[in-house]
């Protein structure tokens, strides 16, 4: 049974020129897609890093405080 890559390179080899530029076009969105979501959940979670070191300071925060904080 073929892998999904060896079935993409199959297509690819079978596919005319319009289409493989959409195909390009396409990949190459979900590419900057994912690598938007990754930095996304990497500020999130500096975020949500610094509202448990400020809680751990202060030993407690407002809830208005943490929601204005995350938004």
């Amino acid at each position: 049974m073929m892998n999904t890559k060896e079935l993409l390179l199959q297509e690819i080899n079978q596919a005319p020129d319009p289409i493989l530029d959409e195909v390009l076009d396409f990949l190459r969105f979900l590419k900057a897609k994912q690598q938007q979501q990754a930095l996304e959940n990497q500020l999130d979670l500096e975020e949500a890093r610094a509202v448990l070191e400020e809680i751990e300071q202060e030993g407690t925060i407002s809830w208005e405080s943490l929601k204005s904080e995350l938004s």
